[in-house]
């Protein structure tokens, strides 16, 4: 990690003196500026240097947040205000002597920089995140916690190796390993002597309940000593991770749950900015909507859509369009197609040799063309970009009561399932990531599943 950040400081001191420079070179080619040598040479030294003293301010190289998460990213365009704010304040105490170049700066320097950083800054995550999915760049993470907890955290850090962290030692009140492949399983009272033998980086406690408050406040001391981090998964995180507040006091520190964002105006927001997307990405796709129309007439016999009804929001049912990829015989052969094999999520049927997937719809639901009519849909406002899958009715009816939270928006044309595994996920861990959507719905988070979803597809993960 220290060399991440040192390379994260390298790249953030080129895109300010590559900012400064174009800045500069746009004073020179304009008549109004007026700009002396002694204050662009003075700029070249100063402007990169503040950039990266604003970098820090907005938390852009803690340790912690690097590598994981859009904290990092976001340190961006809370540097950028920063930055703005020192130079008002510098022209207004300097005057004229920087005003022109204060004007280039905000009207040049901080586009240039904020596109320049977050490009560069997103391109050294995704080289680390490779070395992570090749099993480099990762801390050495003992877990503890009681069984259950600590088996469901160990598979998750084990799923997402963008975390950085690999579980080598489980030390838990179970008396069975609760994980295969670590090569150490002990007692929570033998954590420190696990911590020196496996010389782990980190120890992540699997639920406060792990260990007494003293015993937690004692481990924190041990850690300190031996400059191991310390790191503690909250039972409700996965629930309502973003909306959680501290308030702290003297004697009492609590956790305040924040009620989900999903109100009024946010949800008006997010059907504006829906079915403007969506009709614009209509307009983008209308050729390739076309051709895959003809080939698929020229494929097989049958319409080239195909419609179905779904549950939608408040359970209200739509016909959700798609482009078909299948024979026309489809839903005749299911139950027998079915009993032939077992396979999807357990709940849905997705199986990857399927027989009634005509050539073509081998090929679009490759790169998931076959989807998207559904912008229509979202159009129609009976879908969202991004929400839940839409569920079939004989799906619904088979929902216990935690599931039917799912129901609360408009289902979505593609969602944290999709982008994490799609057809590769079971039922209760694609019932999961479904329910942290509902319960942590943003902007922020939609803008990033959309972003994901361009690579999954591209990589054609999990579809089949």
């Amino acid at each position: 990690m220290p060399q991440y950040v040192r390379r994260a400081l390298a790249l953030d001191a080129f895109a300010g003196l590559a900012a400064t420079l174009v800045a500069l070179a746009m004073v020179r080619v304009s008549d109004s500026a007026r700009v002396g040598p002694v204050v662009a040479t003075l700029a070249l030294v100063v402007v990169p240097a503040a950039w990266l003293a604003a970098m820090a301010q907005a938390r852009g190289y803690e340790r912690r947040l690097l590598g994981v998460g859009a904290e990092e990213l976001r340190a961006v365009p809370r540097a950028v205000v920063r930055l703005l704010a020192v130079t008002a304040v510098v022209t207004l105490a300097v005057g004229d002597p920087v005003t022109d170049l204060a004007r280039v700066l905000v009207l040049v320097f901080v586009p240039v920089v904020l596109v320049l950083s977050l490009t560069l800054r997103y391109l050294l995550r995704q080289g680390l995140h490779r070395r992570r999915h090749r099993g480099s760049a990762m801390q050495r993470a003992v877990v503890v916690g009681c069984g259950e907890a600590a088996g469901e955290l160990i598979a998750d850090l084990r799923r997402d190796a963008s975390q950085g962290l690999r579980p080598v030692a489980a030390c838990t009140t179970a008396t069975e390993p609760v994980a295969e492949g670590l090569a150490r399983h002990a007692g929570v009272s033998d954590t420190l002597r696990i911590v020196d033998e496996t010389f782990a980086d980190v120890v992540v406690i699997a639920h406060p309940s792990a260990l007494t408050p003293p015993e937690l406040r004692r481990l924190s001391w041990a850690l300190e000593s031996r400059q191991v981090e310390l790191m503690i998964s909250p039972g409700i995180m996965e629930v309502a991770g973003p909306r959680l507040s501290f308030r702290p006091s003297a004697t009492l520190s609590l956790v305040h749950v924040e009620q989900p964002a999903a109100d009024g105006g946010a949800l008006l927001g997010k059907a504006l900015f829906d079915r403007s997307l969506a009709l614009m990405l209509l307009v983008i796709a209308s050729p390739v909507l076309a051709l895959t129309a003809l080939a698929i007439k020229i494929d097989s016999r049958g319409p080239v859509l195909f419609r179905q009804v779904r549950v939608g929001a408040h359970g209200k049912s739509f016909k959700i369009l798609k482009l078909r990829s299948m024979v026309v015989e489809a839903e005749d052969r299911l139950e027998a197609v079915r009993a032939e094999a077992d396979h999807g999520n357990g709940r849905l049927y997705k199986r990857h040799d399927d027989p009634r997937v005509t050539n073509v719809g081998r090929v679009i639901r490759r790169f998931s063309i076959d989807e998207l009519p559904q912008l229509v849909n979202v159009v129609r406002g009976d879908m969202s970009l991004v929400g839940p899958r839409p569920p079939l009715h004989d799906e619904v009816a088979q929902y216990e009561d935690d599931a039917i939270r799912r129901l609360r928006v408009r289902p979505g044309l593609t969602g944290l399932w999709q982008v994490s595994g799609r057809s590769n996920l079971s039922w209760d861990e694609s019932l999961r990531l479904d329910l942290r959507y509902v319960d942590n719905w943003s902007m922020m988070l939609d803008l990033q599943i959309l972003w994901r979803t361009g690579r999954a597809v591209l990589r054609g993960e999990g579809a089949y």
